[in-house]
This record gives C-alpha cells, structure tokens and sequence, in this order.
C-alpha cells in the first residue's frame, strides 16, 4: 500500500491525478496540499473541495501557498490553458467541505511525522509547499520516503520547455523552491516533459474514459475539452500530453518507464530560469554548485501506450463502485 500526500495546483490534468489516486486500490490518500499555479490558491483550494464533494474522497485538504518564495517567470495565471476556474470552466457546484486550518507546509510537516518514512509525496505542481515544509523542520527530507515529482525538462525525446526553450511550467512557477527541494537530499523522482509528451490523449481515449468510468470518466472528459481546445491551437490536432497523471503512473508502475540517476539542479535566474540541469556523476566540476547534490531519478523513457492502459483500468473501477 502506498501512503501519499498529493501536493497540487489543481487544474484539468491535477484533478484527473487526483482520481486516479482515489481509485487506485493500492493508494492511502493520506492529504491534499495546495498551492497557486493552474488558477489562483483560492481556486485551487476551491477544486480540492469541490472533487473531495463529488467523488466522496476522504483526505483532508490544507491551503498552501499563495505565491512564489522567489523570483518566478511570468505573471497570473494559465487561464487560456485551465480556463477562469482552473478547471476547463465547467460548471461546478460550491463547495460543501471545509479546508482544514493548518497551513500546507505544516500540514507536510505533521503528516509526515505521523507516518515516518512511508509517506510518498506526489508534487504536481510548483514546489513551493515542499520547499516551506523543508525550511520548517529539518527531519521533514528524511521522513518522506520519496517526492514524486511532475516537472521539469531535460531535452530527452526532444522535448524541452513549455513555458520558455528550456523551463518547464511547475519549476518555472518557483525555481527557486525546485532547487532548495532538488538540493535538499530527500530520494526523488521526477516525470518530466521528457516522458509526458510522449503520452498522448486524443478525443477518442476521452470518450472511451466517459464511457467506462461513470461519473468520474465524465469529468475528466468535459474539464479536458478546455485543454484539448488549447493543444488544438498549437498543433492542429486535438491531443493532449498526459502530464500530472504520470506521476501517478510512475508512482504504481515504474517499469513503464526507463530512468537515470544524476544530482539535478533548477537555474533561478536569468535567461534560463525555470530551467532543471542534470550533472554527470562520471565528471568533476569546476563549480561547487553540484558538490553534494544528491541523485535524482530522472524519467527519460516510457510506454505511453501502457500508461494510458493503466490509467483507464484504474478509471473504470470508478463504474464498479458505483455500481
């Protein structure tokens, strides 16, 4: 069994994530933590509830962070890609929950004592929460038994930045968050552009998501027209990359995906801010930047095929359950 805090911006890809961790019988959903990034941290905040409402999930939501601890590229938020309310601008009921009182970072904190070292923290968003929860107690790295982390580029597969030629949008929102965490000595992995541009939604893998997962298949569906739309601007097809939900893939096949170890690092400023470098742990440097930066588990491969194939099964017990 897998226990996990999910650390999210929640926009149309952060909530299909969500479902599938709610679904999949081999998670604990242990907390929701959230932070600005997809919409506001009042909309994020404001969608946790919302799907905790509508799919009868258990965690406890906690409010994170606001804004950047640094510098970050760009301002406001992605509305031509999540819409006003980060969720594609379906129409949604008002929350019934209520978000807890403890702050996120704290929230990481707690949790993390609670459940020392078995708790698996799944980052989807920027890395802000992570990076507070690091500076308030310095026992929080070695509690987590791994992050989990949807971000960055590396320039494998020829995917680099989606944001700018080299920074990818969640590192991009709190470089400097990215680097303190990817400096921090905690055990990481991280899904990037890399592997999740190689995971492609289309409309009919939608569809097949409306018709096997009941209401959960429908939500997916309908948020993700607003995202289908957007990728349909850039390219002329109507596709979509599988971003946050890799993440949850690794998490519970990660022999669907070819990795490598190097000690990564995020740029906070300048014309590549945003940017993740990996080393070579077969060079000494010249600079210190890298002296003790520990490994990272960098995803530059994957089955996108059997990916997606994981996540419709998980998806479609949203039916039996229902049934």
């Amino acid at each position: 069994m897998h226990s996990v805090i999910f650390d999210n911006d929640i926009g149309i890809d952060d909530a299909m994530a969500l479902l599938l961790l709610h679904y999949a019988e081999s998670v604990e959903l242990l907390a929701i933590t959230t932070r600005f990034g997809n919409a506001s941290i009042t909309d994020t905040t404001c969608n946790a509830l919302i799907m905790k409402d509508l799919f009868g999930i258990e965690a406890p939501v906690f409010q994170g962070a606001a804004a950047s601890i640094g510098k970050r590229l760009g301002e406001g938020f992605p509305i031509h890609v999540h819409g006003e309310n980060g969720l594609g601008d379906i129409d949604l009921p008002a929350p019934q929950s209520k978000v807890e009182a403890l702050p996120a970072a704290e929230a990481l904190v707690e949790v993390t004592k609670e459940h020392d070292g078995e708790a698996i923290v799944i980052a989807v968003g920027g890395l802000t929460n992570i990076a507070q929860a690091l500076d308030l107690d310095s026992n929080f790295a070695g509690r987590v038994k791994r992050l989990i982390i949807m971000g960055g580029a590396f320039g494998y597969n020829r995917h680099s930045g989606n944001v700018s030629p080299v920074a990818e949008a969640n590192i991009a929102s709190d470089p400097q968050a990215a680097d303190i965490v990817f400096r921090s000595g905690m055990t990481i992995a991280i899904v990037g552009l890399d592997v999740t541009h190689e995971i492609i939604m289309d409309r009919p893998y939608m569809q097949s998501l409306r018709e096997c997962a009941s209401e959960a298949g429908k939500f997916i569906a309908s948020s993700h027209q607003y995202y289908l739309d957007f990728h349909h601007s850039l390219s002329g097809r109507f596709e979509c990359p599988l971003h946050d939900s890799a993440a949850i893939a690794y998490l519970l096949a990660p022999d669907l995906f070819t990795t490598i170890n190097q000690p990564v690092r995020a740029v906070t400023e300048g014309i590549a801010m945003g940017q993740t470098i990996h080393g070579d742990d077969l060079r000494e440097y010249v600079s210190s930047a890298w002296d003790d930066v520990t490994e990272s588990t960098i995803c530059i491969g994957v089955d996108g095929p059997a990916v997606l194939e994981l996540c419709r099964n998980i998806l479609s017990k949203a039916a039996k359950i229902r049934d």
